[in-house]
């Protein structure tokens, strides 16, 4: 029995040990916590440019970094927004499968980020709709401005196009650009409400 307990130890600890030493990739995501303001408790995916974006702390550089070197950097972002330095937990949620190429191309790979309630990498048809994604990606968070929601779409030549999608009134039943067809690599946006909005 005391040689069990051992080596269930010994595996703890180099399992503990390992996950310290990851270091963080594109499509990783992440649960991060803020003991002081539990509105801000959320996943978050990082993004193909490598970085998480995070409310009141912005955009953080997250690829090739551990998680305890990310909450260090997220809790000094996170600072200048309360009185005293907050108590930050992060946490690796799920590590992102290794890129493969497809045979076919009946499937794409695009992003979700912001308030949405799956972040990250998601694997659809690849004649998905906007629209069609977004109800994929398991409904908005409260703090969602769906007013807002931007599909952001990168050329071959690295030119970055935004466009701007408004969910209310998609569902008012006007005419909107929710049926545009999704490409490869696209991330869909969905921004943090304004104070008034």
């Amino acid at each position: 029995m005391r040689i069990i307990l051992a080596l269930i130890s010994v595996f703890l600890l180099a399992t503990g040990a390992a996950a310290q030493e990851y270091r963080l990739n594109t499509g990783d995501t992440l649960t991060v916590e803020v003991l002081e303001d539990e509105s801000l408790n959320r996943q978050v995916a990082i993004l193909p440019d490598g970085n998480i974006t995070f409310p009141f702390a912005g955009t953080l550089r997250a690829e090739g970094r551990t998680v305890g070197q990310l909450q260090r950097a997220l809790t000094s972002a996170l600072g200048p927004t309360f009185a005293a330095e907050p108590t930050v937990f992060v946490a690796l949620n799920t590590i992102a499968e290794p890129t493969v190429p497809r045979a076919s191309r009946s499937e794409i790979t695009v992003y979700f980020i912001g308030e949405v309630l799956s972040p990250g990498r998601a694997i659809i048809p690849s004649n998905t709709t906007l629209l069609q994604a977004l109800a994929s990606a398991g409904g908005f968070t409260d703090f969602a401005a769906t007013k807002r929601i931007q599909l952001r779409r990168t050329n071959s030549s690295g030119q970055e196009s935004v466009y701007v999608f408004d969910y209310r009134a998609a569902s008012r039943g006007a005419v909107t650009t929710g049926n545009t067809r999704l490409r490869e690599g696209d991330v869909i946006l969905i921004p943090e409400r304004r104070l008034f909005e």
